[in-house]
């Protein structure tokens, strides 16, 4: 399994960034996919899912502002992000859940104010 995300940069409060996730080595339209994000000093945290049905879960801070999507033919999965705050400056990860769970290195988001 593989996740490779990118996508990540520095953007002034209320730009936009959209986040790429390209999987690979496991059946990637049956499979759930997640961002998380990690900020200095905290835990990491679920920002969004995706059912393998395309039903979408958001983390109530990104509500309205951030869309996931996925793209089963070419096995990616996005996170569009508008009216970015600096609170949404944190290292992103993609996620999947097979016999154990799955990370890609992390992109970093920074949104300076």
């Amino acid at each position: 399994v593989q996740l490779v995300e990118s996508g990540g940069g520095t953007v002034q409060a209320g730009g936009s960034l959209t986040l790429s996730c390209a999987a690979s080595g496991f059946i990637f339209s049956d499979s759930a996919m997640s961002w998380y994000r990690q900020a200095p000093g905290k835990q990491r945290a679920l920002v969004a899912s995706i059912s393998r049905g395309g039903s979408a879960n958001y983390q109530d801070s990104v509500k309205g502002r951030f869309t996931i999507s996925r793209d089963n033919g070419k096995t990616t999965v996005y996170l569009r992000m508008n009216s970015l705050k600096p609170e949404d400056t944190a290292l992103y990860y993609c996620n999947v859940v097979l016999d154990t769970w799955y990370w890609g290195q992390g992109t970093q988001v920074t949104v300076s104010s």
